[in-house]
Formats: structure tokens, C-alpha cells, sequence
């Protein structure tokens, strides 16, 4: 049976509820709607290594096609380090709905810094954790860049 890491996914109701709004209100005003990225779905697998990632939130990639620092900018190590800050803090968040909010932080990353991911896994998890700082002013570690 396949290990699965669902890292990211993240259902924003309220972002769809309030585009879906924003629609309706766009079309009774005959205003052109917003365009919106085809294809809001990024997924790596790996069957040898037996995981999956999944990130579905509305524009990251339109943001990691424009935005992001090309491949091979950074190092396989720097992305691991950071991605194991990122991903700790955030999956201490998860644990606190409470003080964070649950629909930002729906569930756990199951991130394990002794595994080998490899670059293209590490490379768009740090850009989702960037993105997603910026995006919605947010900051789980140290300094984030804005881009």
C-alpha cells in the first residue's frame, strides 16, 4: 500500500465562496469577470518512492510561472532546511485552531526530513510556503520573500 503525502491541499472555501460571489455580482454588472488560471492543480508523484503531492489553491500556478525564482536557484539543501522550518511551524498551527485559523491550516503536512524527496518536491513545496506567506499574510519562519 502506497504512503501518500498529501502536502497542501488546501480547500479555501471561504476564497471560493467569495470568487463565486464576486462572479455573480460581476455578471448582473455586466463587467468582464476575472480571469482565473485553467488549471489551479499542481501534482508531483513518485511511484519508486511512493508519494504524492498535491496543491490545489487558486493561483499558485500562475504564481510559480511568473513569480517564482527559477529551478536550480537554490540548493537541494537549502530547500530541505527550509522546508523543515516551514513545515514544522506549520503543522503547529494545525494543531492549534484556536489561535489559528482552521481554514488557512486544514491539515497536517507529513513532511519527514530523512527522506530523500528529491529537488522538484522540495523546489514546490518552499515556493507553495512562499507563496502562501505572501498571499495571505502569513509568516512562519524567519524572513519570507516578497516577490
Amino acid at each position: 500500500m502506497k504512503n501518500y503525502i498529501y502536502a497542501l491541499i488546501l480547500l479555501f472555501t471561504i476564497v471560493a465562496c467569495s470568487t463565486a460571489t464576486k462572479s455573480s455580482v460581476a455578471a448582473n454588472t455586466s463587467v468582464h469577470p476575472p480571469k482565473v488560471a485553467v488549471n489551479d492543480t499542481v501534482r508531483i508523484a513518485n511511484d519508486s518512492l511512493e508519494y504524492e503531492v498535491i496543491i490545489i489553491d487558486n493561483g499558485f500556478s500562475t504564481w510559480l510561472a511568473a513569480t517564482a525564482l527559477p529551478r536550480n536557484y537554490y540548493s537541494l539543501s537549502y530547500l530541505e532546511n527550509k522546508n523543515n522550518l516551514y513545515v514544522n511551524e506549520w503543522n503547529n498551527r494545525v494543531l492549534q485552531p484556536q489561535r489559528y485559523s482552521p481554514n488557512l491550516y486544514e491539515m497536517r503536512i507529513d513532511y519527514q526530513p530523512n527522506i530523500h524527496y528529491g529537488y522538484e518536491v522540495n523546489y514546490l513545496i518552499y515556493n507553495y510556503m512562499i507563496y502562501f506567506q505572501n498571499t495571505y499574510k502569513q509568516k512562519l519562519s524567519g524572513y519570507v520573500p516578497i516577490r
